[in-house]
This record gives C-alpha cells, sequence and structure tokens, in this order.
C-alpha cells in the first residue's frame, strides 16, 4: 500500500530539479513544501509551455538540418544524466511507498496533475506511474477523474499471504540442501538490513528491504519467472488494508526481520529441522 528511457538534454537542468522533488512528504500537511515551482510556466529558450508537450521529460532533438545558431533544442552541453525513466521511476518508488505508509489511503481518488503538482513535475510520468499501478493492482481508473486506491480487507491480505507461503516455503527448504554455506553468508548485510528498518519504524523502509532479502534468497534457484512473480505477490502483501496506517506494528516488524537473521543461521550451520521450523514461523505469521 514490483515497474523508456531517453534522454533529456533540451530541458535536462529542469528534470533534474524536478526529480529531486520527487518525495512523498512523511506528514499529508508537508505536501507544499515539494511543489516549489509553477509546471505550467514557459521554459526559457523553449518558445512554448514548459507542461504543454507529452514529451516533455523524454526528447532532446538536435538541431534542424541547415539551422543557423544553436536552436532551443541544441546539445550545447552533456547530455542530462538524469532520464525521463529516472522521474518516472522516483516517482513509481515514492506512490509505492506512499501506498505501504497508507498516505495514499484506499478509496481515495487521485489525480495525475495534482499529484504532479505534489512532486514538482508534469502530470505525464505521474500518470504513467499511476498506470504501472494499475497493473499490479494497486488502483484502478477511473474515467475523468484519476486514479482511486484499490479497498482491500483481511482476507485479501491472509490469502496472498498464503500464496507467498506456497511459492517460497519450498524453494528455501530446497535451497537449504543445495546452496552452500558461503553463499548463505553473503545475504547477511542484506537481513542485517532488514533488522535496522524495522527498528526505525518506517513500514515503506521495511518494506524495501524485505523484498530485497527475499528476492536475493529466491535469486539463487536461478530462476527469473519465480524471482518476478512471487515479488510481484510479496508486494502487493504489503499493502495496508482499509481502514489501517499499516499492515504491522514496529513491533511484528523486528519480528519479522530477526527471523531473517535466524534463518540464516541455521542455513549457514546446516541445521535442517530448524531452518524448516524457522521457514514455517516466517511464512505463517502473517496469515
Amino acid at each position: 500500500m514490483k515497474h523508456s528511457a531517453q534522454g533529456a538534454a533540451g530541458t535536462g537542468t529542469r528534470t533534474a530539479a524536478a526529480a529531486e522533488a520527487v518525495r512523498v512528504p512523511a506528514q499529508p500537511e508537508a505536501a507544499d513544501v515539494s511543489r516549489g515551482r509553477n509546471d505550467r510556466g514557459r521554459t526559457p529558450g523553449a518558445g512554448r509551455p514548459a507542461d504543454g508537450a507529452r514529451g516533455e521529460h523524454t526528447h532532446g532533438e538536435p538541431p534542424a538540418p541547415g539551422s543557423s545558431g544553436p536552436g532551443p533544442f541544441a546539445v550545447s552541453r552533456p547530455r542530462a544524466l538524469v532520464q525521463r525513466s529516472s522521474v518516472r521511476g522516483q516517482i513509481l518508488d515514492a506512490l509505492r511507498s506512499a501506498l505501504v505508509t497508507g498516505e495514499l489511503r484506499p478509496g481515495e481518488v487521485y489525480s495525475a496533475p495534482v499529484l504532479g503538482e505534489r512532486f514538482g513535475v508534469s502530470a505525464t510520468p505521474v500518470r504513467e506511474a499511476m498506470q504501472q499501478l494499475a497493473l499490479e493492482g494497486a488502483v484502478e481508473v477511473v474515467p475523468n477523474r484519476g486514479f482511486r486506491v484499490v479497498e482491500r480487507g483481511d482476507r485479501e491480505l491472509a490469502e496472498l499471504a498464503e500464496v507467498r507461503a506456497l511459492i517460497e516455503a519450498p524453494v528455501w527448504l530446497r535451497l537449504a540442501r543445495t546452496v552452500t554455506a558461503e553463499r548463505w553468508a553473503e545475504l547477511r548485510p542484506l537481513a542485517e538490513a532488514t533488522v535496522r528498518a524495522a527498528s526505525s519504524g518506517c513500514p515503506a523502509s521495511y518494506a524495501e528491504a524485505d523484498r530485497a532479502f527475499h528476492r536475493a534468497v529466491l535469486a539463487l534457484a536461478g530462476n527469473e519467472q519465480l524471482v518476478r512473480i512471487a515479488g510481484d505477490v510479496h508486494r502487493r502483501a504489503q499493502w495496508p488494508p482499509s481502514g489501517s496506517p499499516s499492515v504491522r506494528g514496529r513491533a511484528d516488524l523486528v519480528t519479522d526481520a530477526h527471523q531473517h537473521t535466524a534463518l540464516l543461521d541455521a542455513l549457514i550451520a546446516g541445521d535442517a529441522a530448524a531452518v524448516r521450523a524457522l521457514v514455517g514461523d516466517h511464512f505463517t505469521s502473517t496469515l
């Protein structure tokens, strides 16, 4: 509550500023801080409204053949490092975090232009990010209004947790028999990162660290489709139900994170019985 890229030469400076502004405020009342600029103004030298073209963040065009002088789209300096996909990706990450924290509330309708003002960018990358979330089942399109955050209940979360257990648990147990202790030890930093994120009390930070750890474990199976499908289910399971600020409280997150380190200890030690018990606990604690 887990996704194209062309250069942004002519408007690189403005796009970089927009990318830096992509942040979901910790509190709703802080939203105005991130606006900071008027996207409906004119870009110097562009000769057209900055928000008037859909390709605003995508196209850096060379001067027309035979033209004299640099022209508004001339490449007079190195191409900007920030690409349109970066802006869209940052907004998508910010919206996903807002879903996990409950800042985007289930049942509420949000328009791309309004969110664009909040992030300090045009509506186009916001709309594209929202369309991706619609494909993931997080929001649904409301014609002529925007996107409504899908309302989900405890039953759907329980079903997602069960699907995760059916997909991941057997893979963990198989990997416990085939992966070396040295390979498991390489995942220690990711497991410890989940503990730090859980201790911070930030649901979005923990959600990201949790997915990173599980993704790394499943990657050991060498099955890209498994990683992709399990990751999608995992992300959906992290969205809170309607009327709840978060799926679980800080204490539950810390307990979940410490299970990661305990699992690694058992896997490194080759303790099959402990691994089986811990895997069972880990994937049933949210059912």
